[in-house]
């Protein structure tokens, strides 16, 4: 695994991409975040917001929203890598143990494959919370195959 941060023009091409090539992101969750991925989501469901609630609940109190964590991986691939460019066509995931508002998340993307005929790179996705996976799969995304001119 090659750790690479993001690209000084903001986005790797396909060119440029090699399996292996990973990179990471640590994002904290707030009370915040999950109030306004509520709001964003429209899924408004207790065992997020409401603490009585959720502590009657296996959980044993509230969790963040899977697909909130899930929308850390989105944050690597549109800003690290692959970076800006990048366009989603899939995303499989499973979801191991819960997020709660305090922990840190750990983002990990690393690609698995790279088409140069289709521009397509696959890419195994992880979620960390305390070096216990909370979460992974696999996306597919499409990656430009040059850059675009800067604007003058």
């Amino acid at each position: 695994m090659e750790l690479v941060t993001a690209h000084p023009s903001g986005g790797y091409i396909l060119e440029e991409l090699r399996v292996g090539m990973a990179a990471e992101k640590i994002i904290h969750v707030t009370e915040q975040r999950i109030q306004l991925f509520a709001e964003a989501s429209d899924d408004f469901n207790p065992v997020h917001l409401d603490e009585a609630y959720a502590a009657k609940t296996a959980y044993r109190g509230r969790i963040a929203h899977g697909l909130l964590s899930a929308s850390f991986g989105s944050a690597v691939v549109g800003t690290i890598l692959p970076g800006a460019g990048a366009i989603y066509l899939s995303q499989t995931l499973g979801f191991h143990l819960p997020v709660r508002i305090g922990d840190d998340v750990v983002v990990r993307i690393s690609v698995v494959s790279v088409d140069p005929d289709t521009a397509r790179v696959e890419l195994a996705c992880e979620g960390f919370v305390d070096g216990k996976m909370i979460m992974d799969g696999m996306a597919l995304v499409r990656v430009p195959r040059r850059r675009r001119p800067a604007k003058d």
